[in-house]
């Protein structure tokens, strides 16, 4: 009898959520939107054009940080000693292993490709489904790719930055990347149980909350907007991934160019340095 009422309450909660919560968040979104603080100059800036919805996603989710997902990544924390929650979190990085392999492939780097592909063996073997970095013991260096870097590094631009609700900051580009393309290459999206699938999901998404914990102070202490703080550090994060460290200048980083016909400068030619100048009360050397 238990069964049976468990089977007919499955599709009532299905129908519930896709009903009731999905439109209720939609709704909470445009609630805030009398909430959120906009400035004069939003959407001034061409990376984020629409600064003004942006923001109020922004809000939805620090609301939302505040209530639920703060709390319960402290309670995590709280419970779960550091050498378990470090466990949890090389785990789920190792999940991550072949799509650094394939993305180092798809970005022309296959050496890098061949290590991933090590480091997910080596780590998933001798290191217990990754609990244990003996990848990086042997030498083997730990990468982060994604598709959204190797859209990037195609030549894809990074389209408008996105606020996405609970997912937080985004691009077009990394969106589709991300939490498009990314997902194939997951291991956890290939388990067919559905119970322990969302577990693993869920898990994950509290551990990689709860290493940002340390973070919270840093940006409420340093940003007087708190949102364009973390909007121009993802990005400037971003661009930095996307070319491995060392990105091209951008167009306000570009040295000058000489007009054409213009003589370059001689280099070779050094300014006289001016006269010291007397200080008061100090006499007046002797001709």
């Amino acid at each position: 009898m238990a069964n049976r009422q468990k089977v007919l309450m499955k599709p009532v909660l299905t129908s519930l959520i896709r009903n009731v919560a999905i439109p209720l968040s939609v709704l909470a979104v445009i609630a805030l939107s009398g909430c959120a603080t906009v400035p004069a100059d939003s959407g001034s800036d061409p990376r984020d054009p629409i600064e003004s919805f942006n923001r109020q996603v922004f809000e939805f989710n620090d609301i939302v940080d505040r209530a639920v997902l703060k709390p319960v990544a402290q309670a995590y924390e709280f419970v779960l000693p550091e050498p378990v929650r470090d466990c949890f979190s090389n785990i789920f990085s190792n999940f991550r292993e072949p799509s650094n392999a394939v993305n180092n492939l798809l970005q022309g780097k296959p050496a890098e490709a061949a290590s991933d592909t090590c480091r997910f063996v080596v780590n998933s073997t001798v290191g217990l489904l990754g609990c244990f970095d003996v990848a990086r013991q042997m030498g083997l260096e730990k990468h982060n790719e994604d598709f959204g870097q190797t859209f990037g590094r195609w030549g894809i631009g990074p389209g408008p930055y996105l606020v996405l609700p609970i997912l937080g900051a985004s691009t077009v580009r990394d969106t589709i990347g991300i939490y498009g393309a990314e997902a194939y290459l997951d291991p956890n999206f290939w388990i067919n149980n559905v119970a322990l699938r969302n577990w693993i999901l869920g898990t994950r998404f509290v551990n990689a909350r709860s290493e940002l914990l340390q973070a919270d102070d840093l940006i409420s202490g340093a940003a007087l907007d708190k949102y364009r703080f973390v909007r121009d550090g993802y990005l400037q994060r971003r661009r930095n991934l996307v070319y491995d460290g060392d990105p091209p200048p951008t167009e306000d980083e570009a040295p000058p160019q000489t007009p054409p016909g213009s003589p370059p400068a001689d280099t070779s030619v050094k300014s006289e340095p001016a006269p010291p100048q007397p200080q008061p009360g100090t006499p007046p050397a002797p001709k």
